[in-house]
């Protein structure tokens, strides 16, 4: 239980004073500037293990959007396992981290993802679907250095001007 009113000054929450929230239509499929901003290895319900990714869009009228995705590191499927280590160096090639340890090492590093709809299946709905990475466009991967999780990426605008704001207060 939550005590809401702590957060509210000692008042309690009014939803007539709040416009509610509407539910976001998918991304349209296409090409996107994103970067990871959380990952944690999660134990899958066969017993595996599975690497999920939180990418955030950090351009364009999508900016602060966000999309998921799983990559199976260690499952009893091959075919799984050699999708998600395909992906993995996808992702690895396209920030320029070839040698990895530890997932932070892929958090705040500008890529280009195509982003897919995947159709609705049994009782899931329509979602979208991280089906590709690659370098930025002009972006030279290989020379990309290392950056920690408090690192902030800069971002370059329409203009060709770089912003040194994190991506959560850029305007889109």
């Amino acid at each position: 239980m939550a005590d809401l009113s702590v957060v509210f000054d000692g008042q309690s929450f009014d939803a007539n004073n709040v416009e509610p929230s509407q539910p976001r239509e998918l991304l349209p499929p296409g090409n996107y500037i994103a970067q990871i901003i959380d990952s944690e290895m999660k134990e899958t319900k066969t017993g595996g293990k599975m690497l999920k990714l939180s990418f955030e869009i950090t351009e364009g009228q999508h900016a602060r959007r966000r999309v998921w995705s799983n990559l199976n590191l260690v499952n009893s499927n091959a075919t799984a396992v050699d999708i998600a280590q395909r992906d993995l160096s996808a992702i690895c090639r396209a920030i320029g981290q070839l040698q990895l340890s530890d997932s932070d090492q892929l958090h705040y590093q500008p890529m280009q993802i195509t982003v897919a709809i995947k159709p609705p299946q049994g009782i899931y709905e329509a979602s979208n679907e991280v089906k590709g990475y690659a370098p930025c466009s002009g972006a030279n991967p290989a020379a990309a250095a290392p950056m920690s999780r408090a690192a902030v990426v800069p971002a370059t605008s329409a203009a060709g001007r770089t912003t040194a704001q994190p991506p959560w207060r850029r305007n889109a």
